[in-house]
């Protein structure tokens, strides 16, 4: 028997190439979107907007019914921010966590109860580097990603005795297209964050260098076949895995001084 897989955001990026490789690995995919254009090959897409209780559980009961269970969840949907906080507008960050965060919590609160009847599911949740840390202009992304860090630590504890088990997987920059679908807050003129107009393009630059989505895939397939995960997991280049260790050796000022060099702060 096919194990069921559920892929939030699954028609670029990540998501996709997840759903692809899973597809070609033997499982059965489910992949989500807000809309749906056209069914890809190998896996199905279903209508679902993380945003909207309604819809999650509408896509989650669709698969119950035609599956019977719900095996592996992998949170993928997210959406980016920058801009200095002090200028973007409250409702932007809001929209940010209402998918990076209780998206997320919306999606494993539908498909929990299933997991737990059959005492066994994975759960893998999608957050970044930039979880680890506050990064400048991006301290709305940060907080939603680190947000969604600790909740997979809690949901871990609490659900394991139900033979389920929580993860995350922390990419680095990935090359896909997040930067032209994330809130950008204006650079607005004469603003007292004028560094933000200068770091923007070298923001949008690094997710172009970033890893292929296809690294993350192999990264999510390998969690899902092994038997114990941990906890966290990072896949990033050198620098951004070396950024995390030097968060934690360095005294916060020497780090501080790190993030403010690279943002010309």
């Amino acid at each position: 028997m096919k194990a069921i897989v559920l892929i939030t955001g699954a028609t670029s990026g990540i998501g996709r190439a997840t759903a692809e490789l899973l597809s070609e690995k033997g499982y059965q995919v489910y992949g989500t979107a807000r809309t749906i254009e056209e069914q890809p090959k190998g896996y199905t897409l279903l209508a679902m907007d993380v945003r909207d209780t309604s819809s999650v559980r509408q896509a989650v009961e669709a698969i119950l019914s035609r599956e019977g269970h719900i095996d592996i969840l992998i949170n993928n949907a997210g959406v980016g921010i920058t801009g200095a906080i002090e200028e973007t507008p409250v409702e932007a960050l809001e929209n940010a966590f209402q998918t990076n965060v209780f998206g997320a919590v919306r999606v494993i609160q539908a498909v929990l109860p299933s997991m737990r009847a059959q005492r066994k599911g994975k759960i893998i949740n999608i957050t970044s580097v930039a979880a680890y840390m506050g990064l400048p202009f991006r301290g709305g992304y940060s907080a939603s990603k680190g947000a969604l860090m600790l909740l997979t630590e809690s949901l871990r504890m609490e659900t394991e005795q139900f033979g389920i088990s929580f993860c995350s997987l922390a990419p680095g920059d990935v090359a896909t297209d997040i930067a032209s679908r994330r809130f950008h807050t204006p650079a607005i003129e004469g603003s007292p964050y004028e560094q933000y107009a200068k770091a923007l393009p070298h923001m949008n630059e690094d997710i172009a260098k970033g890893l292929p989505a296809e690294a993350l895939a192999h990264s999510i397939y390998h969690l899902i076949e092994k038997k114990a995960p941990k906890v966290h997991y990072v896949k990033g280049k050198t620098l951004e895995r070396l950024s995390i260790l030097l968060k934690k050796i360095l005294p916060s000022k020497c780090f501080e001084r790190l993030l403010k060099g690279h943002y010309q702060l």
